[in-house]
């Protein structure tokens, strides 16, 4: 244990950091320290060691000591937009200053009059590794008197120069951010860091020194390329979020925003004007949007397998008397295995956020709004208050009659939520003051973004679920093996976007009304191919991570929850998905050949008990046999095909090299 004795780096008045006028210094996200409300421009050295930084618009000095403890010294407040007017600087980055020496002066009256405020903060950014307590010694002080004892760990460098952290709580960015900085030689061999719209961009004190091959054999990264002066390593779509997680470990003095902004708007300008045929930019737009429902759903699926797997557990203790539906065990079981899928929308609307850049936490809030018991009520309620365009009219909205959905289960409209979110918030942050949007960017985004979903959104996608409900019932009534044909190939192409739901009324009103659903028995085969060919891939893969997804999912889907083998895999694979869809057009032909008919709500093959026929309808067994001849063929053809068409391993590589090639003709 060592102490550091900080000094202060100007005369004025000494702070503790949380009371400075600056959130993100305030809240101690860079580090522990203190500020100094200055009286006067002289600027000397906290410390003694080596400096590390000059930033560009020279506010901001950076200082590595020799106990390992890095100082960043900012000098105003916002005074980055002043361009390095006010600012002189008498060191250059590599000196080595002892503490108290003069380095710099501030122009106060600049500062102030450009509207900005003066305070000097000092901080140190590795505070986490590196100090075990610091004691701030406030009031009134002359620049180079001690500011602060600091105690100091011994510390060593987690990953050639940067800092250690808590590797069990890194996401994946953080991982491929701590081994990219590692192999470029680590902080003491980078002088700054950018990123373009798809590479980072070090700057680096000698290349020959960063690891070409080990980064390019990093899963997340595209390929390495030396340019302009520049070691450019190549991500694709989600370098900020790469670079935002490399610049929380590098520290805030190794980021030019100004730079960084000149970069993408070149690499833009570059890419010159958009000559892809309708066709093609339809095409991508819907892989796009493919990758954003996939990307949003993947964070969530192995906990809805593992809620699915529950809730067929339970219907099957409802299907051998084990329980009932009445009992306060089935109630709470129940509400374990459904939470996840009730409350989809208030996680979907934060994973959502986080691949389209809005504010997660806003959009969880949001997603609360959409399953508010209130709102709920109101969309299950019998209340009509009119009708538009067959839709029923049963609430309002500042007088304006609406329609209100039932939005539990749901995640196309909180994904369309997420990404109005992020124009909106951008647009909000333009013009509402700094010091006001903690406050109203929440306010006005969760008010605009919610009634959108409400007002517009919710009752587009009613509209859109009411005509297709409509078609498949017309083509049911005209012939059912047809009907099987058409409706088992594109059922789950509706449970994607979350139309499925207009098409649970229908079946819940034959049941009720009739007491079988002819409907609800090629459905029921919809769900056995998405099992069966996840089933295929859990055989066929020798990747550990995609077989244990594809075996939790194949579980889930025989348990009739599908969500898990769609969104984890066989529709980020494409084939497979297809291979499923045809399977289950197999299985709906035969289910309409044979006449199959379904006596119960529950599908898939957790669901064989609501395939026997009940006395009132004759009884007997042929139903059900019926029922295992479709599933059997439904089984082997999905199976099959996606076996031999749907999948293999080198697709996982595939898709990653098919980001290459598009993001390598940005560049």
């Amino acid at each position: 244990m060592a102490e550091l004795n900080i000094l202060s780096p100007v005369s004025g008045s000494v702070l503790p950091l949380d009371q400075v006028k600056d959130d993100v210094f305030a809240q101690k996200l860079m580090g522990d320290g203190f500020g100094v409300e200055p009286t006067n421009g002289k600027i000397v050295a906290p410390v003694s060691g080596k400096v590390t930084l000059i930033a560009e618009t020279k506010h901001a000095i950076g200082f590595k000591t020799d106990d390992g403890a890095e100082v960043l010294m900012h000098m105003g407040i916002d005074t980055v937009e002043l361009k390095g007017a006010p600012f002189t600087i008498s060191v250059t980055t590599n000196d080595t200053v002892s503490a108290g020496q003069t380095i710099a002066t501030m122009d106060l009256n600049a500062i102030k009059s450009a509207g900005k405020e003066a305070t000097v903060m000092l901080v140190i950014t590795n505070s986490n590794d590196v100090l075990s307590s610091i004691n701030v010694h406030t009031g009134k002080i002359t620049a180079g008197e001690q500011a602060a004892t600091a105690e100091v760990k011994s510390t060593e460098s987690a990953v050639s120069g940067a800092s250690k952290v808590d590797i069990s709580k890194d996401s994946k960015y953080d991982k491929l951010a701590r081994e990219i900085i590692k192999n470029v030689g680590g902080k003491d061999n980078t002088n700054s860091l950018i990123h373009c719209i798809t590479r980072l961009r070090f700057y680096l004190k000698d290349e020959k020194t960063a690891n070409d091959d080990a980064i390019k054999n990093l899963d997340g990264v595209i390929d390495v390329r030396h340019a302009q002066g520049q070691y450019q390593v190549v991500i694709g779509p989600e370098v900020t979020d790469v670079y935002d997680a490399a610049i929380k470990q590098l520290g805030s003095q190794f980021a030019d925003d100004d730079a960084t902004a000149q970069a993408v708007a070149e690499t833009k300008a570059a890419a010159g004007p958009d000559n892809r045929s309708l066709w093609e930019k339809t095409k991508d737009g819907f892989s796009a949007l493919i990758g954003v429902i996939t990307g949003s759903m993947m964070p969530v699926v192995g906990l809805l397998a593992a809620s699915g797997i529950l809730k067929g557990l339970l219907q099957m203790a409802v299907d051998f008397h084990w329980t009932e539906v009445t009992s306060q065990t089935y109630i709470l079981i129940s509400a374990m295995g459904d939470s996840a899928f009730y409350f989809l929308p208030v996680v979907v609307g934060f994973t959502a956020a986080q691949r389209l850049k809005a504010d997660p936490v806003i959009m969880g809030i949001i997603g609360g709004v959409l399953v508010y018991p209130s709102l709920i009520g109101i969309a299950t309620g019998k209340v009509v208050t009119g009708h538009l365009l067959g839709m029923v009219l049963n609430t309002n909205l500042f007088g304006i009659p609406i329609h209100m959905v039932n939005y539990t289960y749901s995640i196309f409209p909180i994904i369309a939520g997420a990404w109005m979110a992020h124009y909106i918030e951008r647009w909000l942050k333009s013009w509402i003051p700094k010091i006001l949007q903690m406050i109203f960017v929440p306010l006005f985004e969760v008010m605009i973004v919610s009634a959108v979903i409400l007002v517009v959104i919710g009752p587009i996608i009613t509209l859109i679920s009411t005509g297709i409900s409509w078609l498949l019932n017309a083509i049911l009534t005209a012939n059912y093996p047809i009907a099987g044909l058409i409706i088992g190939g594109f059922y789950q192409c509706l449970v994607i976007f979350g139309l499925h739901w207009a098409i649970v009324p229908l079946i819940a009103n034959d049941i009720a009304s009739k007491g079988y659903s002819y409907l609800n028995a090629i459905v029921s085969m919809t769900m056995v191919a998405q099992g069966a060919a996840v089933t295929a891939i859990f055989f066929k893969s020798k990747l550990n991570n995609i077989k244990g997804l594809a075996g939790a999912a194949a579980i889930s889907a025989f348990c009739g929850i599908t969500e898990p083998s769609i969104y984890g895999i066989n529709l980020r694979y494409g084939r497979s998905f297809i291979m499923a869809s045809i399977g289950a057009a197999a299985g709906g032909l035969v289910t309409g050949l044979l006449h199959v008919n379904m006596y119960g709500f529950t599908g898939a093959l957790i669901g064989f008990p609501s395939f026997f026929t009940p006395a009132k309808f004759g009884g007997g067994m042929g139903n059900e046999i019926n029922f295992w001849i479709a599933s059997i063929v439904t089984i082997v053809v999905a199976f099959v095909l996606t076996w031999m068409f749907g999948f293999k391993d080198s697709d996982v590589e595939a898709a990653k090299n098919v980001t290459k090639r598009k993001t390598l003709g940005k560049d």
